[in-house]
């Protein structure tokens, strides 16, 4: 992982993922500081983070969850309206759900492509 000049002031650019690990890190330190309600908020801007690492050589599927994941509120926490912010990062679970089964879908084996079935 070689860092790259910044096209802003010519210093090494961190890795996208080492930028989420950073933030994650630090937001746990953050987070002993805070109010509760700000973790999950912590977490989905982690999200956000690695999502728009993941963006240029996503799958459609994983796009939609990228997608999904930019409609968040930067500051949203559960703190104004609790029902509607576990309705919304529900709504993130279950995209994660049809993009996972989507990842992992594969086209069924039929007896001519199994093992050992002669050509």
């Amino acid at each position: 992982m070689t860092p790259t000049p910044s096209a802003t002031n010519g210093a090494a650019a961190v890795d996208p993922l080492v930028d989420v690990l950073a933030y994650l890190i630090t937001a746990a330190r953050t987070q002993l500081d805070e109010a509760a309600e700000y973790a999950p908020m912590r977490i989905l801007t982690a999200a956000q983070r690695l999502g728009d690492a993941l963006r240029p050589d996503a799958p459609d599927a994983l796009r939609r969850l990228i997608s999904a994941l930019d409609a968040v509120p930067p500051t949203a926490t559960p703190r104004t309206d609790r029902a509607e912010y576990t309705s919304m990062v529900d709504g993130l679970c279950a995209e994660l759900t049809d993009c996972l089964i989507a990842l992992t879908a594969t086209e069924p084996v039929t007896s001519d492509d199994a093992p050992g079935h002669p050509a």
